[in-house]
């Protein structure tokens, strides 16, 4: 068969201060630039992407590929219409001129918001639609953040969610819609359900190697044999400010007896489970504290999460809250990454190893009145920030995060400055700067969840710290306009109403 493949990827927080313009997607930075048409499969091979994986999967059945575009944007406020309106026309416009095609793969986020289009995923699909007509098959990869609304599942024949966070299944879960548009291709038509739960999770919640989302998710793959039905659970992503936002399951089986049951099953366990989706934080002189005391004793490194200032949900990364609590908490041999800062990485290089900056730190979005943190600032390595990932997050991605540097405090702590934000879930990003993350004491990361993938099998504990930043653990605190009715913002908590 002939299939179609493309990709426009963004997680948007409606309450972050920088948004996505054209420029963002262009750019390579953790995953690859903008690629399109012959360059989108070398772009993506060897890549923990859904799209990757597709296209492996795809070519291993012997199908024809006809590539259309592929990019995705750091996580942000929303994309502006600008960006949003070049690339789906461009991924339209790829379509078209491909020709005939038995089926289209799409690999797309679920919680794109833009600055006029609340549901970014279902327009693109809309616009797919009047390319395709309602007969070929459309199947959408998917995060296990999305926001998935009725929209997406009409327009589309199959959503195929990730099953893991720190999302370790990203190419596998492009096989695996691999293989259901096989059944589909070979005459499976199955019958659709959708449920959306009614309360928000914390994205430090949602790990998948805990509980209660571990369990719900074995439930999940027991239910879909038991039935002989696919099923996806996102958790939805709790920053974004549409009618939609909020965990969501959907179901596909050609039994439908078989399949509103395997649904009403998942829907109550997931109901029943949420009292349980309550995370633990601390306040970043409390978690410093406690990480000393974890330290003094031990073989492996404390991580302290700072997941508030976290770029992979819409932060700029450029938080110094939890910087200034490790120099002020004396925690001397810490190492904090990644900092955002281009201008200071472009002064290190200038200056060289060895040479000493008198000059403030991050704090470039002055969130909340932040202030870069002065000091006289020892360059102790450098970068050019290109490098491949490692681990089972990033593994096999060819880095391009721009001049890098390490940076001492007269105190002791290093901070790891990128040019380009980029969650810290990978330990070559230290590595890149000559810091092996195992033989550290304290280690602060700006990532939720992701980075465990790769750093909590060194780690001798986790503390997930509550520092300033646009990515709130708390959905209640976030000033929410657009819910629908009825929403809880936290599990077992308040409940949104517009304002009449």
């Amino acid at each position: 068969m002939r299939i179609a493949v493309g990709g426009f990827q963004h997680e948007t927080n409606s309450f972050a201060s920088v948004k996505a313009g054209y420029s963002q997607f262009e750019m390579a930075d953790g995953w690859p630039g903008l690629s399109r048409g012959a360059a989108l499969a070398p772009a993506l091979a060897g890549i923990n992407l859904p799209a990757g994986g597709f296209l492996a999967a795809a070519a291993a059945a012997g199908h024809e590929i006809a590539p259309l575009l592929w990019c995705s944007a750091s996580p942000s406020a929303p994309v502006t219409d600008d960006a949003f309106e070049r690339i789906t026309a461009m991924l339209v416009e790829d379509l078209r001129v491909a020709g005939p095609v038995d089926a289209v793969y799409l690999d797309l986020h679920g919680a794109m918001v833009t600055e006029s289009v609340p549901d970014g995923e279902g327009e693109i699909l809309a616009r797919i639609r009047a390319v395709t007509g309602p007969d070929i098959p459309v199947v959408v990869s998917l995060d296990l953040h999305a926001n998935v609304t009725q929209r997406m599942v009409d327009l589309s024949d199959l959503l195929v969610p990730y099953r893991t966070y720190p999302h370790v299944d990203m190419a596998e879960t492009g096989a695996r819609a691999a293989a259901l548009l096989d059944r589909i291709l070979s005459g499976w038509r199955p019958k659709k359900a959708f449920r959306q739960a009614e309360f928000l999770v914390s994205l430090v919640a949602q790990c998948t190697l805990s509980d209660p989302a571990r369990p719900l998710y074995a439930l999940m793959a027991e239910l879909e044999r038991q039935h002989d039905v696919s099923l996806g659970f996102s958790m939805g992503f709790p920053a974004a400010d549409f009618a939609d936002c909020g965990p969501s399951l959907v179901g596909y089986g050609a039994d439908a007896a078989a399949l509103e049951a395997a649904v009403d099953a998942m829907a109550s366990a997931i109901a029943a489970a949420e009292p349980e989706f309550v995370p633990a934080l601390l306040q970043p002189d409390a978690a410093v504290t406690e990480a000393r005391r974890l330290a003094a004793g031990a073989a492996r490194p404390v991580v302290l999460a700072d997941s508030q200032d976290n770029p992979g949900g819409g932060a700029e990364s450029d938080g110094v809250v939890l910087l200034e609590a490790l120099i002020r908490g004396g925690a001397e041999g810490a190492v904090l990454g990644l900092l955002a800062d281009a201008a200071t990485a472009e002064a290190a290089q200038a200056a060289g190893v060895g040479a000493v900056l008198d000059r403030g730190i991050g704090a470039g979005s002055a969130y909340r009145g932040q202030q870069p943190v002065r000091a006289e600032w020892t360059v102790e390595a450098l970068g050019d920030g290109r490098f491949t990932g490692t681990g089972p997050f990033y593994g096999g991605n060819r880095m391009q995060l721009g001049p890098m540097a390490l940076l001492r405090h007269p105190g002791g702590v290093r901070v790891a400055v990128c040019s380009r934000k980029q969650q810290a879930a990978d330990q070559a990003m230290f590595r890149h700067l000559g810091v092996e993350p195992a033989a550290q004491k304290i280690l602060a990361l700006k990532s939720s969840v992701h980075f465990r993938a790769d750093f909590e099998p060194i780690a001798e504990a986790v503390l997930v710290v509550e520092a300033p930043g646009p990515n709130l653990a708390d959905p209640a605190a976030q000033p929410f306009t657009r819910l629908r009715d009825g929403v809880r913002l936290r599990p077992l908590g308040p409940v949104f109403f517009r304002r009449r």
